[in-house]
């Protein structure tokens, strides 16, 4: 059964009428064309479909879209503004923490979210947040000094 559902996606109001039953993460694909947000494991595990929900990091591939209504959605496309990208991309790319890729949209706004609500935090604070986003290539190291390199140009 088909559902209008209306949220904030990426700084733009957006109306979508969809099958309630869908995820976030088939909806931002599919029908908004986001491809930026991965499908990893289906499971909510690895955390490659992760988005932000009012700033906070969620796994989509969970997520009833029916559950974002009048929420503000922020995907991997939302942080570069301008053409500009966001600090944290930027460090990740001077830090080399960008491997195959697939686990960067999760990576980034999940520390993104790290970020804005912990602008310097400790490298345990960096790792302890990270740690449920799974990353094949193994480039943890890279990352926690990228999110570091981040927190000081905040």
């Amino acid at each position: 059964m088909n559902e209008i559902i209306q949220f904030t996606l990426n700084n733009k109001p957006t109306r979508i009428t969809v099958n309630k039953d869908h995820t976030l993460l088939w909806v931002l694909r599919t029908e908004l064309g986001l491809t930026g947000t991965k499908y990893g494991c289906g499971e909510g595990f690895c955390g490659a479909c992760t988005v932000l929900v009012d700033n906070s990091p969620v796994r989509s591939c969970q997520l009833p879209v029916t559950k974002v209504n009048g929420k503000k959605i922020t995907t991997i496309e939302g942080l570069e503004q301008n053409g500009k990208l966001h600090p944290i991309q930027q460090a990740f790319i001077d830090h080399n923490a960008l491997q195959c890729g697939y686990c960067t949209p999760g990576m980034l706004l999940t520390a993104y979210a790290l970020l804005l609500e912990n602008p310097k935090p400790s490298t345990e604070e960096i790792t302890q947040t990270m740690e449920d986003i799974l990353c094949r290539c193994s480039s943890y190291n890279r990352i926690v000094d990228a999110i570091k390199t981040a927190s000081q140009s905040l």
